[in-house]
């Protein structure tokens, strides 16, 4: 395995050796390792000191279920923090049958020219780009599979990138041409700072990584894919009925975040909810399940048609209906769908855009419930009119320059779809997580709602310091093996599930280790997160939530009643 090196300042390349540090790494704690050790904490996050790394997981590119994931590192201009984001697509599996442990791309070129990066078994090529400049995510990679093949690999920026807006994202292409996306933190801001319009990945004539123990390999994936497929989330649910099967538990949980999080239930939840939309694919032949990475046994992803059966787009989320939707007061599936092909092709984080244009509403902007006029909002991102450039840099800089206080962020980032005064474990990850409000670094809807791994009244304190804890370090641990975190359902509930993991590492690289080693890594990736935001200037005041968290939240009208002292205790390991 190798590591690549780019240097967008010289326009040069250089391959070099994986230092013994770094060996045992993959995924996110290789990202955030190389840029702890790597990028200033203090530089500007779009300037040239920062570095944009590439990560595939552990076990990418195995025969392991669900290990097609990809981390992206680096200083988040949305954050001012670390940021790893995890997407799906084909990316970081072509990457390790290519022998690469990582690719950090650094410095920043000179002048306005945007260039391309293509990388194959004969090394990596950069070249001046200027066709696509302007274009958005779907041309790019239409454009970009035409020139190298249907197979190739595509990760691009659309123009939220090029104009290096807080949250831009990047878009992986997937195995059937269509967009996944390293979503959170400002990551395309960060390759348009790059100049990086697009990267292509051939991985042809390239085969697996080499196994140390295959036998013991294949028996450890069988019993892991078993476990997935037995599970009632990630053998029925998911599969069935996507992520958005969560719009009707939440709302009748009363934890659905309604109105830039005035109440927890929506009046249009069964509208929007995921039995609705399987329902709508069906009639219109779309795609109910649909895998996003090669391997993946879940199938929680969709391909979403409109009336007349043309493609609108896949991968609709939970998080992105609930922000569009319930947040924003819209009940129509449909104008939905299309915002979310819009951020898509565009480049521009979901969640966070959603975030957003509730706190527009919020501002006066436009009125809560106006499909068309957020449909309207997105369009000016993508033209980067001054409302658009506005928009484009997330909640917290349009609530700044709309004058509102009621801004539902964390560091800075976009709170998603689950309200902390009714889901308190999930407030917890969300106030202390280095990742600014992110539900995935700590997944409590675990506990408190679906009743997976056990169960923590989501209403009461008790017990919910030690279950964002415990999640986040295990989700650390997770995001590094490039699994995608849906496994943890299984995890959680199936002991041969975990213990599956560790096998098939150990016998991927002929280790020995327990899974206490497993848990102690992501400790360790945590902790160096954790020192970067302190370097860069994080203290244990910004682990809070919004002060309006305090209000009651209908129709259990509880609150966020941690004090300071019970939220610094998360971190107590």
């Amino acid at each position: 395995m190798k590591i690549y090196r780019i240097n967008m300042a010289t326009l040069t390349v250089g391959a070099e050796e994986v230092p013994a540090e770094w060996q045992g790494l993959g995924g996110r704690a290789l990202s955030s390792a190389i840029v702890a050790k790597e990028v200033e904490p203090l530089c500007h996050p779009l300037g040239p000191n920062n570095k944009l790394v590439l990560a595939p997981g552990l076990l990418s590119a195995t025969t392991s279920a669900n290990s097609g994931r990809l981390s992206v590192g680096a200083k988040s201009p949305l954050t001012g923090g670390i940021k790893e984001s995890n997407a799906g697509g084909s990316a970081a599996q072509k990457l390790t049958r290519l022998g690469i442990k990582a690719v950090i791309i650094e410095g920043k070129p000179q002048g306005d020219a945007f260039y391309s990066i293509h990388i194959d078994s004969q090394g990596v090529t950069i070249a001046e780009e200027k066709d696509l400049l302007g274009k958005g995510n779907y041309e790019v990679i239409r454009s970009v599979s035409e020139k190298y093949g249907d197979k190739v690999g595509v990760l691009s920026i659309g123009q939220a990138g090029e104009y290096r807006m807080m949250a831009a994202n990047i878009s992986v292409k997937d195995p059937d041409g269509n967009i996944r996306s390293a979503g959170r933190g400002g990551m395309g801001a960060v390759m348009g700072s790059k100049r990086v319009k697009y990267i292509s990945i051939d991985d042809s004539n390239t085969s697996g990584p080499e196994i140390a123990d295959p036998e013991k390999f294949r028996a450890a994936a069988k019993a892991f894919a078993k476990a997935l497929t037995e599970h009632p989330v990630t053998g029925q649910g998911l599969p069935q009925y996507g992520t958005d099967v969560l719009i009707n538990i939440l709302n009748e949980a009363g934890g659905l975040p309604t109105q830039n999080f005035r109440r927890g239930n929506f009046f249009g939840a069964d509208k929007i909810s995921g039995e609705t939309m399987y329902d709508t694919i069906v009639a219109r032949k779309g795609k109910p399940t649909h895998n996003c990475h090669a391997g993946c046994v879940i199938r929680c992803s969709q391909v979403y048609n409109d009336k007349d059966g043309n493609y609108i787009t896949s991968g609709f989320e939970y998080e992105t209906i609930w922000g569009f939707g319930a947040g924003c007061l819209i009940d129509d599936l449909d104008v939905i769908a299309q915002a979310d092909r819009i951020c898509d092709d565009i480049g521009l984080d979901s969640i966070e855009a959603a975030v957003t244009v509730g706190v527009a509403m919020e501002g006066g902007v436009l009125p809560f419930g106006d499909g068309q006029g957020m449909l309207n909002l997105l369009a000016e991102v993508k033209k980067g009119s001054y409302l658009g450039r506005i928009l484009g840099n997330g909640a917290a800089f349009t609530g700044k320059a709309l004058g509102v206080t009621r801004v539902p962020v964390v560091k800075g980032q976009g709170i998603p779809a689950y309200d902390p005064r009714v889901v308190k474990g999930q407030g917890l990850t969300y106030a202390t997580s280095p990742m600014g409000a992110d539900h995935t670094a700590g997944y409590a809807v675990t506990a408190n709602i679906l009743k997976v791994g056990g169960y923590v009244d989501p209403h009461g304190k008790q017990g919910q310091a030690e279950l964002s804890r415990n999640l986040q370090i295990a989700t650390a641990a997770v995001d590094s093996t490039g699994l995608c975190l849906f496994v943890a359902f299984a995890v959680l509930d199936i002991p041969a599930a975990f213990d599956a993991i560790v096998d098939m590492i150990n016998a991927h690289y002929g280790l020995s280790l327990t899974g206490d080693d497993v848990s102690e890594l992501g400790k360790a990736v945590l902790r160096t997160e954790r020192a970067f935001n302190q370097a860069a200037g994080f203290t244990n005041k910004d682990d809070r939530l919004p002060e309006f968290f305090k209000e009651e939240c209908p129709p259990h009208n509880t609150t966020w009643d941690f004090t300071d002292e019970e939220i610094d205790e998360v971190y107590n390991f």
